[in-house]
């Protein structure tokens, strides 16, 4: 058994891809047509880490409730982390995307750390 998918709401699909293959190095495993529900268009996004693991479903709000949690999922605790294995390469890369790094790099037993907040306020632990 394995977690295969986690879905994040974003508010654009677009930003979304660009932010997650350009600044954290995610493959664009699919972005397909799709339907709500109750048959309003959509998109199917997910991205995933180039080294495997689960991945992500880029899901758009759709409608206040969900407009009003982005960024909020994990109620301001660090929710995603990430391990990368060139550190300050994806540290720049975040830096340069304009993300804000919350909690600076420290050394702990199982590696590099930070914690950076991605454009829509999620908190993530950058690991190295």
């Amino acid at each position: 058994m394995s977690i295969e998918l986690v879905s994040l709401i974003v508010d654009d699909y677009d930003r979304a891809i660009r932010f997650f293959t350009r600044t954290l190095d995610f493959d664009l495993v699919e972005d397909s047509p799709a339907t709500t529900t109750d048959g309003r268009p959509k998109r199917w996004v997910v991205v995933r880490p180039r080294t495997g693991g689960a991945g992500l479903v880029l899901a758009r709000a759709d409608g206040d409730e969900q407009t009003a949690i982005i960024g909020g999922q994990f109620g301001g605790r660090v929710g995603l982390f990430l391990r990368v294995v060139d550190f300050e390469g994806t540290l720049d890369r975040i830096r340069a995307a304009e993300c804000q790094v919350v909690r600076g790099v420290r050394e702990e037993p199982y590696g590099r750390v930070c914690v950076f907040r991605d454009p829509w306020g999620n908190l993530w632990d950058l690991l190295g």
